[in-house]
């Protein structure tokens, strides 16, 4: 999960337009990935599905900024 911010903080290095949208990309795949374990913790052991559920909620968020972001750069003009 803390690849998702580290890869949003190095779009701040990248100096065009494709180097943008690459990191917002490997961002949101990072999201995704995310989801798909809290989703096998929250269903697969005995953990506090509410806490797991909430996580699950933010990812899903996060996902959908990063999803519109990444469709406004690729039709953004640099």
């Amino acid at each position: 999960m803390t690849s998702i911010g580290a890869n949003i903080v190095e779009v701040k290095s990248s100096f065009s337009k494709k180097g943008f949208i690459k990191f917002y990309e490997i961002a949101l795949k990072s999201a995704n990935e995310a989801k798909y374990w809290f989703g096998l913790l929250r269903d697969g052991f005995d953990l506090d599905k509410n806490v797991l559920n909430e996580f699950l909620e933010e990812l899903n968020e996060i996902s959908k900024m990063l999803g519109a972001s990444i469709i406004t750069l690729k039709n953004k003009k640099f």
